[in-house]
């Protein structure tokens, strides 16, 4: 028998999937599994450097192809997130922030890094406008490019771009599933989401207490410590500062551009 023919005798198929594991085990591909969410399982990816994906658990297939069209590079399905990497990903779903959670956000331009990171800090069962984003980063012209980054977060729920609304004070778009689960999110974090929408229906921006002088985001936890008796209600931060009242320090309210 010829080295050919022998050399052909050892051929076998390779086992399914092994190819992925390769690209995985040197950083050409990243892995996912499934976890609990707070709108319904949600499949979420990772690399050496954290998590690089959060979505909704629905086809396997679909959310590898959008994870290729976003990422670059292939993701590959394991059993389950290693075990502490599975805490950290639990705890931050259901705080809704990274905490000690690594995210990777490499593949994203630096303006939409400082848009998630800000994003990141607001407090759960509060909202902020795209337009405070805008004045946090430095960029308070740049509301719609604010809105795009936040359209684009490859981690959401993690990073909770659920909690950042229009600057007319209405919901928004949301980029996990339907813009319905951003309703459902906020109402879950105890936020009075037809309350919310008929201030923004009225004009009203920011709340202010007569006692203090001090006015907010209405959903600031200073704000819902007003009572009614002392309520006011402001469609600008020009308006509430012509009144004689100041920016409150923890919600640091701020106009759109």
């Amino acid at each position: 028998m010829s080295l050919e023919a022998d050399l052909k005798s050892l051929y076998t198929e390779a086992p399914a999937g092994l190819a992925g594991s390769v690209l995985a085990e040197v950083g050409l591909a990243d892995r996912y599994a499934v976890r609990p969410g707070p709108i319904g399982d949600v499949f979420v990816a990772f690399n050496e450097r954290g998590v690089t994906a959060v979505d909704l658990a629905e086809s396997p297939e679909a959310f590898e192809r959008r994870h290729m069209s976003v990422h670059g590079r292939p993701v590959v399905r394991v059993d389950d997130l290693p075990e502490r990497l599975a805490r950290h990903v639990d705890t931050a779903i259901e705080e809704g922030r990274p905490g000690r959670l690594p995210v990777d956000l490499s593949d994203l331009t630096e303006f939409q890094q400082a848009v998630l990171r800000r994003a990141a800090t607001i407090p759960r069962g509060e909202v902020r406008p795209y337009g405070w984003i805008a004045k946090e980063i430095g960029r308070p012209r740049a509301v719609r490019a604010v809105g795009s980054a936040l359209a684009q977060n490859p981690v959401p729920v993690i990073i909770p771009c659920h909690r950042v609304v229009r600057s007319d004070g209405t919901l928004g778009k949301y980029s996990l599933g339907a813009d319905e689960n951003k309703r459902v999110l906020l109402e879950m974090e105890g936020i009075d989401v037809d309350g919310l929408s008929s201030l923004a229906a009225r004009g009203v921006r920011f709340i202010g207490s007569d006692t203090t002088h001090i006015f907010c985001h209405p959903t600031c936890r200073n704000a819902r410590r007003i009572t009614n008796a002392h309520r006011m209600e402001f469609h600008s931060e020009a308006e509430a500062e012509s009144a004689g009242y100041r920016a409150c320090r923890v919600c640091r309210p701020a106009q759109a551009a």
